[in-house]
């Protein structure tokens, strides 16, 4: 048996004069991280590349530059939560700092100054991008890290899963399924970006009240913070090294790089693809949330009943099959009922994706018995920024495929090159996922369960 580097992790029980946290209490902060993020990564090619004519190519290169900084900024950040010792807890100081921060970076990214062009447009976007996404990983990685220790029960962190994945979907519906109609019709035009700037304003102010609120309700348990400080570079030494951590890391990020896509590009699908205004996004992106919220129960029967790793290799095979159909969709309505499909798959991989990474947290506190939550959610959030280098060399090989560069310099394939963007790349890597899936053990670690033995020092 390994020799734990701190003491046994806490049993999976209440902690005497603990007060518990409201499951809901918890989810909703995922109402408030997501909205922000969703806003940025849904418009900001469109805002951009797009309205303000910044060439793919040089997105594509920030994409990819930020790829490499956040290899570094996440386990740095998640390993100086781990070592966060306050009277607040290891986790609400960050995440009563960061919503603030987030704010004010996500109300810079759509508030351009009107005089910057050229090299001040770039160094504009650079800056502010890498604000909010290193912001995003800051919250996100201590958000995330709340999960296992204030559910150590599988079924009690299903229910919770399940309810932060309802308010993420019911962000999507507020930052992605309204966004097109409040950016372009309300608030401003399809040729300005006024609407952009006041979308941006009320929804940093609602996330940042949001995630204030969640943190300031959040009861985190003194046990976990009894254990010595991990150390950083065993810590990372044991993460490259732990088998499963690449295997479900790669397949999560297989996942994660498809919807980003998705998410990325398909405003410019319906403007350029389908031919409409990009308003009528909104009526697409509703479909698939509405499709994801009524089968996101479903999927947590799949895994109460048959497990996560069960329903999650499951999920993949759907959301692979279904971008097939939105590919050969030739109207708002054969893309919406494609959408239906597309939404079944991304429930399935909403209810199952997180379970599956906690169960690697749970085996690593048990064999080492330290809680590292933290700095391995930072290390997994990785996996899912790395959706950013993958947006930024898919953007790049549109012009260089396709001869789509910017808003101002379309090209003559401009449908194909939104087809390809939206579906085909997300085809093929939700293919993959499913391939690694089904290939890799997901760990069996059952210490949630109230009969489960602390681990103790030899």
């Amino acid at each position: 048996m390994n020799r734990p580097d701190s003491a046994a992790p806490a049993p999976a029980t209440t902690a005497p004069g603990q007060r518990v946290t409201r499951p809901a209490r918890y989810a909703v902060g995922m109402f408030g991280t997501s909205i922000p993020i969703n806003l940025i990564k849904g418009s900001m090619v469109l805002f951009y590349v797009d309205l303000l004519g910044l060439d793919v190519r040089l997105y594509g290169l920030v994409m990819i530059g930020y790829a490499v900084i956040d290899a570094i900024d996440n386990p740095v950040l998640g390993y100086l939560s781990d070592r966060t010792r306050t009277r607040w807890g290891r986790r609400r100081p960050w995440l009563l700092v960061g919503a603030p921060v987030l704010a004010v970076g996500t109300i810079a990214m759509f508030a351009v100054p009107g005089t910057l062009d050229g090299a001040g447009l770039v160094l504009w976007f650079v800056t502010f991008a890498i604000l909010c996404e290193a912001t995003d990983s800051m919250i996100n990685a201590n958000y995330g890290a709340l999960l296992p220790e204030l559910f150590p029960r599988e079924r009690e962190r299903a229910v919770a899963n399940a309810l932060r994945q309802g308010f993420q979907l019911l962000a999507l519906v507020v930052s992605l399924a309204l966004t097109p109609w409040l950016t372009t019709s309300v608030f401003g035009t399809e040729e300005t970006t006024r609407g952009f700037t006041i979308t941006a304003v009320i929804y940093a102010v609602l996330a940042c009240a949001v995630i204030v609120y969640m943190a300031l309700g959040v009861h985190e348990d003194p046990r976990a913070a009894q254990t010595r400080n991990p150390r950083f570079l065993k810590t990372v030494r044991d993460i490259l090294t732990n088998k499963r951590f690449w295997q479900i890391g790669a397949a999560s990020a297989c996942y994660l790089s498809a919807m980003g896509l998705v998410l990325t590009g398909v405003q410019l699908y319906v403007r350029y693809s389908l031919g409409l205004p990009v308003a009528y996004a909104m009526y697409l992106q509703g479909v698939v949330i509405l499709a994801t919220v009524g089968f996101l129960a479903v999927w947590t029967r799949v895994v109460r009943a048959k497990g996560a790793p069960f329903a999650w290799r499951l999920a993949f095979v759907v959301l692979a099959l279904a971008f097939v159909p939105l590919f050969l969709a030739d109207s708002l309505l054969t893309a919406v009922l494609a959408g239906l499909f597309l939404g079944v798959g991304y429930g399935g991989m909403l209810a199952s994706n997180d379970l599956v990474v906690a169960r690697v947290l749970d085996e690593d506190a048990a064999v080492h018995g330290a809680h590292r939550e933290g700095i391995f959610l930072a290390a997994f959030g990785f996996f899912g920024r790395l959706g950013g280098a993958v947006v930024g060399i898919a953007l790049s090989s549109l012009g260089y495929l396709f001869g789509y560069y910017s808003g101002d310099d379309p090209g003559t394939q401009a449908d194909l090159a939104w087809r390809v963007y939206v579906c085909a790349y997300p085809m093929g890597l939700a293919a993959l996922g499913a391939l690694i899936a089904f290939l890799i053990d997901v760990p069996d670690n059952e210490r949630q369960g109230a009969d489960a033995e602390p681990v103790t020092t030899p």
